[in-house]
């Protein structure tokens, strides 16, 4: 009874319309703007523009998997009571055509519903949506961040007045990353060591920052507020040290903080250090 309460709570509306509408990738597809933006199985809220289309593909794997478990627990059901000390066993091969034929079609059905739905939702919504760069950097309102992860923490740097990286009007931070809200945030990921992952939880976005590559994310935040930072890869001895803030701002705060912050860069800048020029020209098409 616990488990069957436990389900209820965590099933949704999803289980339903599944049911209603059948396992057609056509049917689901239909669902996916319908998802409410802060439903999620036990996941912090989501407060970006895009993360309801993450959210939809977990909601709708785990409505997969509880369907695929109650009829796996079904069938082996009726295996236990319908084999039981008075059934006459039967030694069998299993390798009869027909029921190679019929593990092949379920198998085949199990692959083309589950897999292949998420694969084609997945993919629509990375080149609708997540590997949309160009029109990210079209955008005039595009705020644009470097960060370089190393162990064990993430520098941030944002170009100045002047529109380029590794001047002496830069925004450089160290674990604290602040951005304006209903604006596209466009950052391009290096490490100067090992692998890194930056993770925003409460915006449905992870990527890994590789040694030697430049690599690219963006979101957009819809909601003011502080938000956690986090590295996902592991990292070494200090891994669970890398965190950082996020900090979502009114546009005019932000401006008024990036103007702040770029004005102290250009008193603090040192030509002659090198290390603290990290930064690299920005790139504009991947």
């Amino acid at each position: 009874m616990e488990l069957l309460k436990y389900l209820k709570r965590r099933c949704d509306w999803a289980v339903v319309s599944l049911l209603l509408l059948g396992f057609s990738p056509m049917a689901f597809a239909g669902l996916k703007d319908q998802v409410p933006q802060e439903t999620g199985f036990m996941m912090p809220r989501d407060v970006s523009l895009d993360g309801h289309r993450v959210e939809w593909l977990i909601n709708i794997t785990m409505v997969f998997l509880i369907i695929l478990f109650v009829v796996m627990v079904v069938w082996m059901a009726v295996a236990i009571f319908k084999h039981n000390e008075n059934h006459q066993a039967v030694y069998d091969h299993g390798d009869a055509k027909k029921q190679i034929a019929v593990a092949l079609s379920i198998s085949t059905v199990i692959f083309l519903v589950v897999d292949g739905n998420l694969y084609v939702n997945a993919m629509v919504d990375l080149d609708e949506v997540f590997w949309n760069f160009k029109d990210v950097e079209k955008d005039p309102t595009t705020v644009k961040i470097e960060i370089n992860a190393h162990q064990w923490a993430w520098d941030a740097r944002y170009a100045g007045p002047d529109g380029e990286f590794n001047t002496a009007d830069d925004i450089v931070t160290l674990n604290d990353i602040r951005i304006p809200v209903d604006r596209p945030v466009y950052v391009q990921l290096a490490s100067s060591d090992v692998i890194h992952s930056f993770n925003l939880v409460n915006f449905r976005i992870k990527q890994d920052a590789v040694p030697g590559n430049i690599t690219p994310i963006w979101f957009q935040a819809v909601e003011t507020g502080t938000f956690d930072i986090s590295c996902s890869e592991h990292c070494g001895a200090f891994h669970y040290k890398m965190g950082g803030l996020l900090t979502v701002l009114e546009n005019d705060a932000y401006e008024v903080w990036a103007a702040e912050a770029s004005a102290k860069s250009a008193v603090a800048f040192n030509a002659e250090d090198v290390e603290a020029k990290w930064g690299w020209p920005w790139r504009k098409e991947f």
